[in-house]
C-alpha cells in the first residue's frame, strides 16, 4: 500500500475547473451547506439539470476547489457551515470570477440573475495561507474559515467584521503570448538560476508541477533540465520549452482544457503540441488502474478531479490508520509478552516450595532443635505456603495473558487482511480500520473502564462482510472480533453453517443455509473464504473446519469471538480461488 500525496491544485488546474463549472453551473440556486471535516465545505446548488456539489477546501497541503458526486449528510450543524447556509439562503450563484494568476475565487450569489450581488464566497487557495471568507453587499467579512491574527501575520490580518482586502500581489510578471521569444528568454537568463528557479521567479502562475510540464513530458527528464542552469541549455531545448510554454498559454486563452493522468499521482489539463504517450502514462497503467476510471469521456473536467483528490486522500488516510494500527499492535504484542515472561517466572520460581518444605522438616528432624532452629525451620514453611497460594493467582494471570495475545494475534490477521483487500473500496477498508482500532482499544481496556464506556456509548450493530453465494444464500465474514461473535453466536440460526481455517486466526464465515438450500458451490465458495480471510491466505490450499453454528459454544473467559466447537469436519479450500472471484467484484451483496 504505496502513501501517495495529491498533486496540489495550481493555477491552470483551476482555470480549468472554472471554465469547467460556469457553462454548467451559472445560473443555479444556492441550497444547502455542509462541513465534513473543519476544513472541507460542501455546497450543493441547484441547476435546471439537477443538482451540482462543489468541494471547496482550504487544507494547507491540498486546497482545492472541485465538483463531486452527491455527499452524505454530514457536518451540517457546524457553525461555518450554518453561517454560509444563512447568508445564501434563497440566493442565486450568477458569477465565478477569478483575476489574472491569482489563485482566488470569487463566488457572486444575488437574489436574481442580472440583479447586484448580495453576498461574496471567497476562496483563496494559497498553501498554508489559504481561507474561506463569506462577505456582505459592502465587501465586510460575515463568515470566516480561518482567523488570522495580528501576531499571525502583520501583512494582512482578517476577521468577522473587516472590510475584505485582497492578497499581497504576485511576485514576477504575468505570462503574454505576445511576448517576443527572444525577450522571454533573457527574461529568464538574468540571472544564472536553475531553469524551475528562472521560471518561477520570472512569471506568476508557475508552480513546481506547471514547470515539470513545460520542461518535458517524462517526469525524469524534466526534472534533470529543471535543475540545470539556465545558461547550460542548448538552442534546440530553448525551443522546445517556449513551444511549450505557447500551448500553455493558448490553453489559458482559449479554456482549452483535457484533463490526463500521466503517473501515479499527478495529471495534467492542457496538452503540449509534442505530448504523446510517455512514460509516466505508461506507470500510470501498471499502478494497478488506480484512475482508469477516471479517463472516462462522459465526465465533466471537474467531477473527475474531485474523484482524483477523493481517491488519493482516502488512500492516504488509510494508510496513516493502518501505520497507527500496526504502531499500536507492536507495542501492546510487546507489553504482554513482557508481563506473560513475568508470570511464567513466577510461576517456575513456586517450584521451590518443596525444596522450602523438606529443609523445614531436616531442621525439625534433629535430636534437640532449639528455639533458633525452630524460628528457621517455621519460617521455611511460612515461604513454602506463600508460594502455594500464589500458583493460581499466577496461573490466572498466565491465563489473561496468553488470552490478551490472542486477542492481539486475531487482529494483527484482521489488519494483513485489511491491507491487502485490493478488490475492496478505500472508504470501506477505512472505516473497518477504524472500527478494528476503536474495538482493540475497548476489548483492551481495564473491566471498570470498559463498562463505562459501554454506558456513554450507543448501541450500533456490527456491520461484517456480505457476499452472495451462487444459489443466492447469503455469506457473512467477521472482519474483527466483535462481528464474528455477532455472526457466529448472535445472529446464526439452526441451519447455518460455519466455517474457520483450522488452528490458524481469521475471521469467521458464516454461510446462512437455513434461508435455503446450499449446494457444493456454495460449500466451496464459503470454504475457500474463510481460508482467504485467515493467516493462511497465503498457502495454496488450507484445512478449513466446517461445522453447524448449533454446535458452536463460547469459550468462558476466552477472547471475545472464540469458540469451541463439536461435530466439525475438515474440507479443504484454495484461498486464491476465493481472491479471484473477490477481485472480479460479483460477489458482494
Amino acid at each position: 500500500m504505496a502513501s501517495q500525496s495529491p498533486q496540489v491544485m495550481d493555477l491552470t488546474s483551476l482555470r480549468a475547473v472554472l471554465a469547467d463549472l460556469r457553462d454548467r453551473l451559472l445560473p443555479s440556486r444556492f441550497e444547502k451547506a455542509q462541513q465534513p471535516d473543519p476544513q472541507t465545505l460542501q455546497l450543493g446548488f441547484r441547476t435546471l439539470r439537477g443538482m451540482i456539489w462543489l468541494e471547496l477546501s482550504w487544507k494547507a497541503e491540498v486546497p482545492r476547489l472541485v465538483e463531486i458526486s452527491a455527499p452524505p449528510k454530514q457536518g451540517a450543524g457546524s457553525t461555518l457551515a450554518q453561517q454560509i447556509q444563512h447568508g445564501l439562503r434563497q440566493l442565486a450563484l450568477t458569477e465565478l470570477s477569478q483575476e489574472g494568476f491569482e489563485r482566488v475565487v470569487q463566488f457572486q450569489l444575488a437574489p436574481r440573475p442580472g440583479q447586484p450581488p448580495q453576498r461574496t464566497l471567497v476562496l483563496e487557495l494559497m498553501g498554508r495561507h489559504s481561507n474561506l471568507l463569506l462577505l456582505d453587499d459592502r465587501q465586510r467579512i460575515t463568515a470566516i474559515a480561518r482567523q488570522v491574527r495580528t501576531h499571525q501575520s502583520r501583512v494582512r490580518p482578517i476577521g468577522t467584521g473587516d472590510v475584505y482586502s485582497s492578497p499581497p500581489a504576485l511576485q514576477g510578471i504575468a505570462p503574454r503570448m505576445d511576448e517576443p521569444e527572444q525577450r522571454w528568454r533573457e527574461r529568464l537568463e538574468l540571472l544564472p538560476l536553475s531553469l524551475e528557479k528562472a521560471m518561477r521567479s520570472a512569471y506568476q502562475g508557475i508552480s513546481p508541477v506547471l514547470a515539470r510540464h513545460l520542461a518535458d513530458e517524462h517526469d525524469d527528464a524534466a526534472r534533470a533540465r529543471l535543475a540545470r542552469s539556465v545558461h547550460e541549455l542548448s538552442e534546440q531545448e530553448w525551443k522546445m520549452l517556449h513551444q511549450r510554454w505557447q500551448c500553455w498559454l493558448m490553453a489559458l486563452k482559449t479554456d482549452g482544457f483535457e484533463l490526463h493522468f500521466d503517473g501515479p499521482n499527478s495529471y495534467r489539463v492542457w496538452k503540449p503540441a509534442s505530448a504523446g504517450t510517455s512514460a509516466g502514462a505508461s506507470a500510470a497503467t501498471s499502478e494497478g488502474e488506480l484512475f482508469a476510471d477516471l479517463s472516462k469521456r462522459g465526465q465533466p473536467l471537474s467531477l473527475r478531479l474531485g474523484e482524483y483528490y477523493a481517491t488519493v486522500l482516502q488512500r492516504q488516510e488509510l494508510n496513516r490508520a493502518t501505520q497507527d494500527l500496526q504502531k499500536q499492535l507492536k507495542q501492546l504484542r510487546t507489553r504482554e509478552e513482557a508481563l506473560l515472561a513475568d508470570q511464567r517466572a513466577g510461576l517456575e520460581e513456586t517450584g521451590g516450595a518443596d525444596d522450602l518444605q523438606q529443609q523445614g522438616d531436616a531442621l525439625l528432624c534433629q535430636v534437640s532443635p532449639n528455639r533458633e532452629t525452630l524460628d528457621r525451620a517455621q519460617k521455611l514453611y511460612g515461604r513454602a505456603r506463600k508460594l502455594r497460594r500464589a500458583v493460581p493467582a499466577l496461573e490466572e494471570r498466565l491465563q489473561h495473558h496468553q488470552s490478551r495475545l490472542l486477542l492481539l494475534e486475531g487482529s494483527e490477521s484482521f489488519l494483513e487482511e485489511l491491507i491487502g483487500a485490493d478488490w475492496d473500496g478505500m472508504e470501506a477498508r477505512t472505516k473497518s480500520l477504524l472500527d478494528l482500532r476503536e474495538e482493540l482499544d475497548d476489548l483492551l481496556a481495564p473491566k471498570r473502564l470498559r463498562r463505562r464506556r459501554r454506558q456513554g456509548s450507543r448501541h450500533v450493530d456490527p456491520q461484517p462482510l456480505e457476499i452472495r453465494s451462487p444459489a443466492g444464500l447469503l455469506i457473512q465474514v467477521g472482519r474483527n472480533h466483535r462481528q464474528n461473535d455477532w455472526i457466529s453466536l448472535r445472529r446464526a440460526r439452526p441451519g447455518d453453517l460455519w466455517f474457520h481455517a483450522q488452528e490458524c486466526p481469521g475471521s469467521h464465515v458464516v454461510l446462512k443455509a437455513s434461508a435455503g438450500f446450499a449446494d457444493e458451490e456454495d460449500l466451496t465458495l464459503a470454504a475457500d473464504l474463510a481460508a482467504w480471510f485467515s493467516r493462511a491466505r497465503g498457502n495454496r490450499r488450507v484445512a478449513v473446519v466446517r461445522a453447524p453454528v448449533e454446535h458452536l459454544q463460547r469459550i468462558a473467559g476466552a477472547a471475545l469471538g472464540t469458540v469451541q466447537h463439536k461435530k466439525g469436519e475438515v474440507v479443504w479450500a484454495e484461498p486464491d480461488r476465493a481472491r479471484q472471484r473477490l477481485i472480479a467484484g460479483q460477489l458482494l451483496a
